[in-house]
C-alpha cells in the first residue's frame, strides 16, 4: 500500500495458488488466479484479493481520485453437486479493522426475482451460491456489493459483481418433429432435395455442448440400394446420392436420422432419433398398354347410346391420378363419327358407344384403329408403347326397319266438287329393308270426314265423297289425312304418312241476305235498312252483289225500293207514303260475282210501326206492330192490375192472422211464459258444504220436511204445484177496443192469485246453505232467535210472500 488516509477492500476468490501482484496509481491489488484469463472460478479455494474503494482526502488541502478496479467475472459451473451453500468470493473493506462493516449484495439472483439465489455474510463479506445453478434457465447474473457501517451509513462505493454459468453438456438434442414427411419424384436424379430435418439443443451453442450434427442410422426397405438417401450433417437437408428411385417398386421409404451434439461425438455426445417418412411421387412413367390387339362387338343398327365394347388397358403408374387415367380416341375407320369412346373413371376401361345411328344397308361392320394415352404427358424420355393402339371390329346387325312415305307431308291441289271416285294421287312408302322381302300394304289411319280411300297394294288414293272446301273439317282451304305403310317382317314395322290436299274453290254457294229481320217507320223519309250478303264461297265468287226485288208479288216493288251503296251494302226503304204498322215479309234476290253467277230469293221480315220525332218505334207502336190492338192491350193492363190487388190483400190478411196469434198465446198460455226459465238459472250454493256437490241439499233442505209432504225421492221446491188450475178470464171472440184494458186487469190479478203460475216458490232453497255453516241460514237462524224474530211484515208483500209469513208465524207457535 501506497499513501496515506488511504482505504482498501479485500475481495477473496476461490483461485488458485499463483499469485499475480498488480499495482496502479500507488493501490496494491492482490489476485490469486486460478486461470490465466484473470476470472475468478469459484471452484478453486479462497485466497484474499485486495480492492481499494475511491476515497476523497480532507476538502481542506489536495485531493486524489483513486481509480476502480474492474472485477473479473466469476464463473460458476451449472449443476453443481453441492454442498450448498457453496462459497463464491470474500469482500472486504480495509476500515473494517477501524469500524464495524455490514456487507449486502443486491440484485437479480439476490433480492430480485428469483430471489436468495445467492447469498452473503453480512459481517465476514462471504458470498455463497445456494443451489445448483442450470445455465438454460439463466446464464448470468448481475449484482452489486455495498458496504455500510453499523448506522447504514456507506463507507464504499458499490462494486459490480458479474456471475457467469459455465455450461455443461445437459441437455439431448431434440427435434422439432418426432415424424417428418417428405416426398421425391421417381426416377430423380442424385442431389435432389427431399426434406429438411432439425433439432435443437438447449446448451450453449457457441460451445460443443450445443453443436448438433446429423446422421442417418437406418434405411427402410434398402432397395434397390441400402444408401438411396443422405443428410448433411450440420443443416439436415436430405438428398438423394443413389439413382433408382421406382415408384412401381418401392412407394414409401423409411429413414431413421440420429441428432448428436459435442459436433457429432458419439462417445460423448448425447443423441436423439427422428423418423423421416419418404414417399416416392408418382410421374407418367408408364405409358398405358391395351390388354389385347383386337377388340370386337356388334350392334343393332338404327340404335344410338349403345355400349358395343369395352377396352381394356394396363398402367402401373398411381391409380386415379392423371399418370393413370386413360384418354381414347378413333385415329380410322369411322370418317362419318359414329362412335366415342368414353372412359369409365373407375375401372379405366374405354366404352365404344355408338353416338350416330348405323344403317345395315350402307355399313355391314366398322373397323376402327384407336389410340390410348394418358391425362398427363409421359415423363421426359419415356416413348408411347406399340400396345397403345388396337383395333376394333364392329358388327351391325340388320333389323326390321319401319317403311317410310319419302314425301311426308305430300301436298296436292284440285278444284273442291270432284266427284265420287276420282283417283287423286298414289301415296306410297319405301321400305328400306333391301335384302329382306317384305311386301307393304296400306291403309287409312286418319281422315275425318271420311272423303278418301286407299289401295292397300299400291297406295292409291281415289275419292269416296265429294269434296267439299267449305266443309268444317277444312282448315284454310287444306284437308289432311294420315295414312299407314305396315310390312310383313318379324316383328311387322309401320310408318305413316300425310296427305295434304289444298281444295280451291268453285262458286258452288249462293249469297244469304243479311240481316233477317229489321224494322222500320211507317213514314218513309225517317229510317231505312241497310242490307248486306254472306257467301261461303272466296273471292272471286263472291262480291259485289247485286240486289233486286222481284216481281212477284206486284205488292213488292210497289210498297218498297232497293238502293245499291256498293258492291257489298244496299238500303231497303218505303216508297209509298204510308204503310200501316204490322209485320212485312220482304223477298230480295241476291246475285254474286261468280263465273257462273249463283243467285238466292232470301225473306226479310220487316216490322212497319208509328215512330216518334227522332224515327224510334214507340212503345205502343211496336206492340201494334206485332199484331195487337188497343182494346188488346187495354184488357191486358187491366188483368195485371187486378192480380196485383189479389196479392196485396192476401199479404194484409196473412199479416194480421199472425199478429192474433202471437196475442193469444201471450195471454192465454202462461206455461209458455219465459219467465218460466229465470227461477232455473239462479239456484245458489250450499256454503262450505257445497264442496260435496250434494244437489240433494238444495233441491229439498232439512228445514222443509215440516212443509212439503210428497214421496220420498229427489224434490224441486222450484216446480209448479200440482193442485187446482185457476180461472183466467176468457177473450171475446170479437173483442172490443175497450175491453182491452179490462181484459188484461183481469188476468194480472187471477195471475197473482195462482200459486201454481210462475216464478213459483223457491226462495228457501236460495237461502238455504247447507247444514253445519257457520254462517247459518234462514231455518238455522229461524230455530236460534225464533222468538225474537216477527215476519208479520211479509204479508204485505203479497200472496205469495204470505206463505212464508205463515210458516214462519206458525213455528213460533208450534
Amino acid at each position: 500500500m501506497h499513501g496515506g488516509q488511504s482505504s482498501a477492500l479485500t475481495f477473496s476468490s476461490c483461485l488458485g495458488t499463483k499469485g499475480t501482484q498488480y499495482e496502479t496509481n500507488s493501490v496494491d491489488f492482490k489476485v490469486e488466479k486460478g486461470k490465466q484469463n484473470g476470472a475468478l472460478d469459484a471452484s478453486q479455494p479462497p485466497n484474499d484479493m485486495l480492492l481499494p474503494w475511491p476515497q476523497h482526502q480532507n476538502t481542506n488541502g489536495l485531493r486524489r481520485q483513486k481509480r476502480d478496479w474492474v472485477i473479473p467475472p466469476i464463473n460458476v459451473p451449472e449443476n453443481s453437486r453441492g454442498p450448498f451453500p457453496q462459497q463464491l468470493v470474500r469482500i472486504r473493506s480495509d476500515k473494517d479493522n477501524d469500524i464495524p462493516i455490514r456487507y449486502s449484495i443486491t440484485g437479480v439472483g439476490a433480492d430480485q426475482p428469483p430471489m436468495e439465489v445467492f447469498s452473503i455474510d453480512s459481517m465476514s463479506g462471504r458470498m455463497y451460491v445456494t443451489r445448483p445453478m442450470d445455465r438454460e434457465e439463466r446464464a448470468s447474473y448481475h449484482l452489486r456489493a455495498h458496504a455500510v457501517d453499523m448506522n447504514g451509513n456507506k463507507v464504499e462505493n458499490p462494486i459490480d459483481l458479474y456471475i457467469y454459468v459455465i455450461d455443461m453438456n445437459d441437455n439431448r438434442p431434440e427435434f422439432i418433429n418426432q415424424v417428418y414427411n417428405g416426398s421425391v419424384d421417381e426416377g430423380s436424379k442424385p442431389g435432389t432435395y427431399v426434406m429438411t430435418v432439425t433439432a435443437n439443443d438447449a446448451d450453449d451453442s457457441t460451445t460443443a455442448n450445443g453443436m448438433v450434427r446429423y446422421r442417418i442410422v437406418t434405411q427402410t426397405p434398402q432397395s434397390p440400394s441400402q444408401n438411396m438417401f443422405t443428410i448433411n450433417s450440420e443443416t439436415g437437408d436430405i438428398v438423394t446420392v443413389a439413382a433408382g428411385l421406382d415408384r412401381e417398386k418401392v412407394q414409401q421409404y423409411t429413414v431413421i436420422v440420429q441428432a448428436t451434439d459435442m459436433e457429432g461425438n458419439l462417445n460423448y455426445g448425447l443423441s436423439n432419433t427422428a423418423t423421416a417418412i419418404i414417399t416416392v411421387t408418382d410421374v407418367n412413367d408408364n405409358p398405358p398398354e391395351f390388354t389385347a390387339s383386337t377388340y370386337s362387338g356388334e350392334v343393332p343398327e338404327n340404335q344410338v347410346e349403345v355400349v358395343v365394347a369395352n377396352l381394356t388397358v394396363m398402367d402401373r403408374d398411381q391409380p386415379h391420378s392423371p399418370n393413370w387415367n386413360a384418354f381414347y380416341r378413333i385415329i380410322s375407320g369411322d370418317p362419318s363419327g359414329h362412335f366415342s369412346i368414353r372412359t369409365d373413371p373407375v375401372t379405366n376401361e374405354g366404352m365404344v358407344t355408338v353416338v350416330k345411328a348405323v344403317d345395315y344397308e350402307l355399313n355391314r361392320a366398322f373397323m376402327l384403329t384407336v389410340m390410348v394415352s394418358n391425362q398427363a404427358p409421359l415423363a421426359s424420355g419415356i416413348q408411347m408403347s406399340f400396345q397403345s393402339t388396337a383395333g376394333v371390329t364392329i358388327s351391325v346387325v340388320d333389323v326390321n326397319e319401319a317403311p317410310y312415305f319419302p314425301s311426308n307431308h305430300k301436298l296436292i291441289r284440285l278444284e273442291e266438287g270432284v266427284p265420287s271416285g276420282t283417283v287423286l294421287t298414289t301415296f306410297s312408302a319405301v321400305d328400306p329393308d333391301r335384302f329382306m322381302q317384305q311386301a307393304v300394304r296400306y291403309s287409312k289411319l286418319s281422315d275425318p270426314a271420311n272423303w278418301l280411300h286407299i289401295n292397300a297394294t299400291n297406295g292409291q288414293i281415289t275419292t269416296a265423297a265429294v269434296l267439299d272446301r267449305e266443309s268444317l273439317y277444312i282448315k284454310n282451304n287444306v284437308y289432311e289425312a294420315t295414312f299407314l305403310a305396315a310390312d310383313n317382317g318379324i316383328p311387322p314395322a309401320s310408318g305413316t304418312g300425310t296427305l295434304q290436299i289444298y281444295l280451291i274453290d268453285i262458286n258452288d254457294n249462293a249469297p244469304e241476305l243479311l240481316p233477317k229481320e229489321a224494322q222500320i217507320c211507317e213514314r218513309p223519309g225517317l229510317n231505312a235498312i241497310n242490307i248486306t250478303a254472306a257467301d261461303a264461297d272466296v273471292d272471286p265468287n263472291i262480291g259485289p252483289y247485286v240486289f233486286e226485288l222481284p216481281f212477284v208479288p206486284a205488292a213488292v216493288r210497289k210498297n218498297w225500293t232497293i238502293t245499291r251503296l256498293n258492291g257489298d251494302y244496299a238500303q231497303l226503304s218505303l216508297r209509298i207514303l204510308y204503310l200501316e204498322a204490322g209485320m212485312y215479309d220482304v223477298p230480295i234476290t241476291v246475285t254474286d260475282s261468280g263465273n257462273p253467277p249463283l243467285s238466292n230469293t232470301s225473306i226479310i221480315k220487316v216490322k212497319v210501326c208509328p215512330c216518334d220525332e227522332n224515327g224510334d218505334c214507340t212503345t205502343i207502336g211496336a206492340v201494334a206492330a206485332a199484331g195487337l190492338g188497343t182494346s188488346a192491350i187495354v184488357a191486358i193492363l187491366i188483368c195485371i192490375v187486378i192480380l196485383l190487388t189479389m196479392v196485396l190483400l192476401f199479404v194484409v190478411w196473412m199479416k194480421r192472422r199472425e199478429k192474433e196469434r202471437h196475442t193469444k198465446q201471450l195471454l192465454i198460455d202462461p206455461e209458455d211464459d219465459v219467465r218460466d226459465n229465470i227461477l232455473k238459472y239462479d239456484e245458489e250454493g250450499g256454503g262450505e258444504e257445497d264442496q260435496d256437490y250434494d244437489l240433494s241439499q238444495l233441491q229439498q233442505p232439512e228445514a222443509m220436511e215440516h212443509v212439503l209432504s210428497k214421496a220420498p225421492g229427489v224434490r224441486r221446491v222450484d216446480e209448479r204445484p200440482v193442485g187446482a188450475e185457476p180461472q183466467y178470464p176468457v177473450r171475446p171472440v170479437v173483442p172490443h177496443p175497450g175491453d182491452i184494458g179490462d181484459f188484461i186487469s183481469e188476468g194480472l190479478r187471477a195471475a197473482d192469485n195462482d200459486p201454481t203460475a210462475p216464478p213459483y216458490d223457491s226462495l228457501l232453497v236460495f237461502d238455504y246453505e247447507g247444514s253445519g255453516s257457520t254462517a247459518g241460514s234462514v231455518s238455522s237462524l229461524n230455530s236460534s232467535s225464533s222468538g225474537d224474530q216477527d215476519y208479520d211484515y211479509l204479508n204485505d208483500w203479497g200472496p205469495r210472500f204470505k206463505k212464508l209469513a205463515d210458516m214462519y208465524g206458525g213455528g213460533e207457535e208450534d
